[in-house]
């Protein structure tokens, strides 16, 4: 088993209908997806809505998801200032957190030196074990794939990537250049099975709100050699893939139209992002009719 788990759920973070933090509905939701397949949870992250989040609130939402499941959280903590992701990842030492998750630095886009110093700032700061977070897309600048290696190699407590680079050549190259002890996990849900077959030991996912029991099953049958199976499952959850990020609705908006369709907390996500549009809702009830009719 995966040090955190082989499925891991980003989780969308539940708001009311005025807007403001819903820690009940947070816990309600954490409970649900720690019940339905997820080994783990990680907690204001991209999908949670973080930007929007203030420090209270981060912390907050913190420390009730940790009190509330047994399984292993981690805490999204990274920030585009590296004194603030060093003050934010010292707060989560004490709300139980499993560990914190480090996107690296955005809009910034800092130099290959700063972001491999940004990275060894955070993580000298915490005795909790470190999860770096790529995802060039949303930030602007990737971090190069021997920086990756050298912090795998080199800092005790970063202990795994969550690679959403959409490039298994360098993926490998860094499951083949790390000790054997750190972990990738895929962070892209579609790239699962593919980084899986280059060394992933499991996703940190935004669908698994909804097919956390097929990730699971398709993982353990590509791990017990049934490829086929793998790849069955798969192509069954290639729709939600598709859902899950539009031009219109993106991943958090996605999400919770789904969640509020199973009649999950969610509320609406807070601008920029803002509710989701017209049709979305029906779309999240066909795509769970077909994949669990």
């Amino acid at each position: 088993m995966a040090r955190f788990g082989e499925v891991i759920t980003a989780m969308a973070t539940p708001f009311d209908g005025s807007g403001a933090l819903d820690i009940d509905g947070a816990v309600t939701l954490a409970r649900h997806l720690a019940d339905h397949g997820s080994d783990g949870l990680v907690v204001a992250g991209t999908t949670g809505e973080a930007p929007t989040l203030s420090d209270r609130e981060h912390l907050d939402l913190a420390k009730a998801v940790c009190e509330a499941v047994t399984v292993p959280v981690i805490v999204g903590t990274g920030s585009n200032d590296t004194a603030h992701a060093i003050e934010m990842t010292r707060t989560m030492a004490g709300v139980g957190a499993e560990a914190v998750l480090v996107v690296s630095p955005y809009y910034n886009r800092p130099p290959q030196s700063g972001l491999e110093a940004h990275f060894r700032a955070v993580a000298a700061a915490t005795p909790l074990p470190v999860v770096v977070y790529d995802v060039p897309p949303r930030t602007g600048r990737r971090i190069a794939t021997d920086v990756v290696i050298r912090l795998g190699r080199d800092v005790a407590n970063i202990v795994a990537f969550k690679d959403a680079t959409g490039d298994p050549p360098a993926t490998a190259k860094v499951v083949a250049s790390t000790p054997d002890d750190f972990e990738v996990y895929s962070g892209d849900d579609s790239l699962t099975l593919a980084l899986l077959a280059v060394g992933a030991v499991g996703v940190i996912g935004v669908v698994t709100h909804w097919c956390g029991v097929e990730f699971g099953e398709m993982i353990a049958s590509f791990t017990k050699g049934d490829v086929n199976h793998a790849r069955e499952i798969n192509a069954r959850l290639i729709e939600s893939y598709e859902f899950s990020n539009t031009d219109e609705s993106v991943f958090s908006m996605s999400v919770k139209a789904m969640l509020r369709t199973l009649g999950l907390p969610a509320g609406e996500c807070r601008l920029p992002l803002g509710p989701a549009p017209a049709g979305v809702e029906d779309r999240a009830r066909e795509v769970y009719g077909h994949l669990h009719g």
